[in-house]
């Protein structure tokens, strides 16, 4: 119970003929007053044990405040924003895979590509890729997606001589995507005697995930996308990449019109189970942290996916690419809020929480010869 206000204001008539013995009553009154609110508050959210409408001050002149607490789980909130129209909806524009002969792909070279220290494609080219990053040149990301292994090479960091986990018998979705989903490259970093890749994390947000894995992430950028709005992330990504471009506008367009104005950032990524390695907003864009995301690869291709191979390639081509070439550990709970996040997007993107199968790697006559690597200070 709270004392009553009526016997600090008594004591407080009774010393009016002296104010500085007035004051110590009054600040009584203060701190008293607004400990039994807070209490009061707490009683009613603690028996909620969600969100909670507390009366502040009752019988006050803020009997009619309420304030509104929330003590219920507040991690990874997926809640999206109120429904409305999505001008991005159905833009993808449609350019269908064919025969990778060279006559037919001409100025289209595809992705993903070798990626080492001093690699040069054979395809030679006339377009040259961003070579910063995209939001100097007016793009903004557009989806975010992830491929199990990586896609791209990179000798002695991601390549043949990687490891990661075998399948679990009891990992039911992890299993049954990688029976599905093509297995890239990966990383080096796996050692299955290190707990850090051998903890299993519970999984809330992203699908068919594993501790120990290697993911090569995916961040298409478009300088037609709906940037600055709530729809602005999409998936499919086309519908982000198309939003503001329609056929018409594309078959005036040049080669390094394209390539100027669509691009994609790619990091490959080892996950472990150790929060020392969180990142809280992967699904803005690629890390630049110290050593991440500070040795690029910059070149022209297309976009990738298992529909693709040597046969079989991309007409969403020419694109820029950022490849970072170095392979890096980040948390299970980095990919898991990253989940979260797309959840709570306005448009639906529930397609894009697990992992894609990897493309093989694109042989050298399919590849630029504009590769060039930078290293960001």
């Amino acid at each position: 119970m709270c004392p009553s206000e009526d016997k600090y204001t008594d004591e407080g008539r009774m010393e009016e003929s002296s104010p500085s013995k007035a004051v110590v009553p009054l600040a009584i009154v203060t701190v008293v007053s607004v400990v039994c609110m807070c209490a009061t508050a707490i009683v009613v959210a603690t028996q909620d044990n969600g969100s909670a409408s507390a009366p502040l001050g009752s019988g006050s002149g803020l009997s009619n405040l309420n304030v509104i607490l929330n003590v219920g789980d507040t991690d990874f909130a997926t809640r999206g924003p109120p429904a409305g129209d999505n001008p991005c909806a159905g833009k993808k524009l449609d350019l269908p895979n064919i025969e990778c002969i060279n006559d037919a792909i001409d100025g289209k070279p595809q992705a993903g590509a070798n990626v080492t220290k001093g690699y040069k494609g054979d395809m030679e080219v006339d377009v040259e890729p961003i070579d910063k990053p995209y939001w100097q040149s007016g793009l903004c990301p557009v989806n975010v997606h992830w491929h199990l292994g990586a896609e791209h090479y990179s000798l002695g960091e991601y390549d043949e001589a990687g490891k990661g986990p075998a399948a679990d018998e009891k990992d039911d979705d992890h299993r049954r995507l990688a029976e599905e989903a093509r297995l890239g490259y990966q990383c080096r970093h796996y050692d299955e005697n290190d707990a850090r890749f051998a903890m299993p994390y519970e999984w809330k947000h992203c699908v068919g995930m594993k501790v120990g894995e290697t993911y090569e992430v995916h961040w298409p950028h478009s300088a037609a996308g709906s940037c600055g709005t709530v729809n602005q992330y999409q998936t499919p990504f086309y519908d982000g990449v198309f939003c503001n471009l329609d056929m018409d506008t594309l078959v005036t367009l040049g080669a390094q019109d394209i390539a100027n104005n669509v691009g994609v950032q790619a990091q490959v990524f080892t996950i472990v189970n150790d929060e020392t390695y969180y990142y809280p907003d992967l699904m803005r864009g690629m890390v630049v942290d110290g050593a991440m995301g500070s040795d690029i690869a910059y070149y022209t291709g297309s976009t990738t996916g298992t529909s693709r191979d040597n046969t079989i390639c991309s007409q969403y081509s020419p694109i820029t690419w950022q490849v970072d070439r170095k392979c890096h550990m980040v948390s299970a709970s980095s990919f898991d809020k990253m989940c979260a996040d797309m959840k709570a997007q306005r448009d639906d993107m529930s397609d894009d929480l697990y992992a894609h199968g990897s493309r093989v790697l694109v042989a050298d006559e399919f590849a630029a010869d504009n590769g060039k690597r930078l290293l960001r200070a």
